[in-house]
């Protein structure tokens, strides 16, 4: 996917704070807006109370839509003859071992000082539903936690109480680190009310719950119940930070609580923000566990791919044929893992040369080319981000292949430079060169190729405006708050994980290219993990040259 500045959505949803008293009504049902038990026969008759009937206390009525069993004998039968819940643990997670090395390393840090790191609440899709909930980014990098898990929950690496004087180096060290402790809800008994009463939390409603052991045996850390957060982060002596945009109502709890001590907005803020990009640069360079979940997620995805050729022949007979390619590489995405790790790019004919084309409402035609954009999520969270452009017919044209092996070409001399050693931005200017060289062969620059790639030209970045590479992990746009000088001017070290998406895209209406080339759009997009001597490209399994893609699409299609 073409690099953009990344921004984190922000919510008004009920978050940590919130979760920390989340009563239940007593007709046994809680006050959040959409939330309702199934009808008892008195609700359903014609007789029962309208939307605009005051309640017996005079409070204001419920909504038209929600039926409430009220009474005692509902509240009986609901809290009985279940069987008992299974008490074995869990599995110690995979990923457990490794976020607990990222934990570490991040305390390092900032010793002495309580670090706050909300998975984030659930956001609301329209009215009173939620789209589906996928944890922050930096608390599942730290918890190993992923999939659809534990909305409101709190990562806290609270700092280790002081040893006793006279103890030795070792002891020291290890006070000098953070204790890690996970705050969620966990599940109650059957017997209670959130059971069956709680549309949010209780097991009636969204599933199995874990308890506090469940999660303490498959992390690997403490687990403590959410209502005791406010209590652990009032606790004084240590300085707080918190995730800012991962849970705004816990965010200003955590101001409020900074400026009770006397620490400025300021302050608060820049702390945070230091945090933030500490967080991000960790994910900087991939640890073996990460590495292993990108090449199952390219894996998965290159799957997608070769569905959305098998899709085309449906995609040419229906009018809006983008959404038979983007629903094609949806369904893998959903079946193999969490689901996609960003808006599916599904762009046929001239949306080819729109960069972000996400509605996916045009059709597919023949004689033209698609360009999809996808990445399968895997349940851990790790992303793919691929991109291939193929022939709807199957075969190239002349033109559309001028222009393909271009942005070839340009993508092996990209790969041929990648090392560790060089500067990130020296994988961009590698193929930066080859697209300026083809376009000047052309006679599309107006100006000589160095003037062109020189500071104070940059004409061929019309036909590519973006740039050649981004990193790649749990967010599509990985470490984006890292500092440049460890992002664009950073030194390639191995384990780094990014893609390569050098592209050409000569508009419609662009009339300064000829007519021939008007509504081609091309990108070739792989994943590469940085090794000790070059690179691999994890998404190799997809073939790049065009005489490849045709024979693959061919077998694909007999």
């Amino acid at each position: 996917m073409p690099s953009t500045p990344g921004t984190q959505a922000t919510t008004t949803e009920p978050s940590a704070v919130e979760a920390l008293e989340h009563p239940v009504d007593p007709a046994g049902v809680t006050a959040e807006p959409g939330e309702a038990l199934a009808a008892t026969p008195e609700a359903q008759s014609p007789d029962a109370e309208g939307p605009d009937a005051e309640g017996p206390d005079g409070q204001k009525p419920a909504r038209s839509h929600r039926q409430r069993p009220t009474s005692e004998a509902f509240r009986q039968l609901m809290s009985s003859g279940w069987a008992p819940t299974a008490d074995e643990p869990p599995a110690r997670a995979a990923a457990a071992p490794y976020a607990a090395a990222r934990r570490a390393a991040i305390s390092a840090l900032f010793p002495g000082e309580r670090l706050v790191l909300p998975a984030g609440p659930l956001k609301t899709r329209s009215n009173d539903t939620d789209y589906r909930f996928r944890a922050h980014s930096a608390f599942a990098h730290l918890t190993g936690l992923g999939g659809e898990r534990e909305p409101d929950a709190v990562l806290v690496l609270d700092p280790r109480a002081p040893s006793p004087e006279g103890g030795s180096a070792e002891e020291a060290a290890v006070v000098a680190g953070h204790d890690a402790v996970l705050l969620f809800r966990p599940r109650t008994p059957r017997t209670s009310e959130e059971f069956f009463a709680d549309s949010r939390y209780g097991e009636f409603w969204v599933g199995p719950r874990p308890s506090l052991a469940d999660l303490e045996a498959e992390l690997g850390m403490a687990a403590r119940d959410i209502a005791e957060l406010d209590d652990l982060l009032a606790a004084g002596g240590a300085p707080l930070r918190v995730v800012p945009d991962a849970d705004p109502a816990l965010a200003a709890r955590v101001g409020e609580l900074r400026s009770a001590a006397g620490a400025s907005d300021e302050a608060g803020a820049e702390a945070d923000d230091e945090l933030v990009v500490a967080l991000s640069e960790l994910r900087l360079v991939k640890d073996e566990h990460e590495v292993a979940q990108m090449r199952l997620a390219v894996e998965a995805s290159a799957r997608g791919f070769e569905d959305v050729v098998r899709s085309l022949p449906r995609a040419l007979a229906h009018e809006r044929g983008e959404r038979v390619v983007e629903g094609a590489f949806a369904t893998r995405a959903r079946e193999e893992g969490n689901g996609l790790g960003y808006e599916t790019i599904a762009a046929a004919g001239e949306h080819a040369c729109t960069l972000h084309w996400t509605r996916n409402d045009g059709p597919v035609r023949a004689g033209e080319l698609v360009l999809l954009d996808a990445g399968v999520e895997l349940d851990s969270l790790y992303t793919a981000d691929v991109t291939r452009t193929i022939p709807v017919d199957g075969r190239f044209t002349d033109v559309q292949r001028r222009v393909y092996e271009a942005v070839l070409e340009a993508a092996d001399a990209a790969f041929a430079v990648v090392r560790p050693g060089i500067l990130f931005r020296d994988v961009h200017d590698a193929a930066m060169r080859v697209i300026a060289a083809r376009l000047e062969e052309w006679g599309l620059l107006g100006v000589s190729l160095e003037e062109s790639l020189s500071q104070e030209g940059g004409q061929h970045r019309r036909w590519m405006v973006h740039g050649t590479c981004h990193h790649l992990g749990l967010d599509v746009h990985d470490c984006a708050q890292a500092r440049r000088e460890m992002y664009l001017d950073g030194v390639l070290e191995p384990g780094m994980v990014f893609t390569i998406e050098p592209g050409l895209y000569f508009k419609g209406e662009d009339e300064l290219v000829p007519a021939e080339y008007r509504g081609i759009g091309v990108r070739i997009e792989d994943d590469v993990v940085v090794t000790a001597d070059g690179c691999e490209n994890l998404s190799g399994m997809l073939p790049r040259r065009s005489t490849d893609v045709e024979a693959w699409m061919a077998s694909l299609r007999d």
